[in-house]
């Protein structure tokens, strides 16, 4: 139970940081595409670089990982009847020979069903998540955060010893 009040924190902590909507939102579509796929599967190094390389935020990408796995779990069944349709789709026929005749691409296991549904439909889900993340982000940071610091029991937390004690370790931690 700790752990989970610890996470939603850091959640509630990451909302109102400096960190603009769109590196919240960019870190957390990355994480659904390493959620939503087989963990170990060549598209996902490509998706861990761009993590390190494009300033998204890590906690994000952390926390929709570990909600978009337990997703992809249930959802299996789905990408792999989507992934059969993508594969014996007549006219995407010469598109994945072509694809598969390229060593690197073959490499991707995107003739795996359940590889391929499941990256398209990570994909396909990156068009409404990160433009809603951008926009939840921001009403958040406008509206209801103010709401939030203003709950009694919020400012009864932050009228602790354990919070002025955290915040203290938090400044001399930088």
């Amino acid at each position: 139970m700790f752990l989970l009040l610890k996470y939603i924190a850091k959640l509630l902590k990451a909302l109102a940081s400096e960190a603009s909507p769109v590196q919240l939102a960019g870190g957390f579509v990355l994480g659904m595409i390493i959620g939503l796929t087989p963990v170990f599967s060549l598209h996902n190094a490509f998706i861990l670089i761009l993590l390190i390389i494009l300033k998204v935020n890590i906690g994000m990408a952390l926390l929709a990982f570990i909600l978009f796995s337990g997703v992809a779990f249930l959802a299996d069944p789905a990408f792999h009847n989507f992934g059969i349709w993508l594969l014996e789709n007549d006219s995407l026929q010469a598109m994945w020979t072509s694809m598969y005749n390229t060593e690197w691409i073959a490499a991707t296991r995107f003739y795996n069903t359940v590889v391929i549904g499941s990256f398209v439909s990570a994909l396909i889900l990156i068009l409404p998540v990160f433009p809603g993340l951008i926009f939840i982000v921001s009403q958040y940071r406008t509206h209801i955060n103010e709401r939030i610091q203003k709950l009694k029991i919020v400012k009864a937390l932050k009228g602790t010893k354990f919070y002025s004690i955290y915040k203290t370790v938090q400044r001399v931690r930088g």
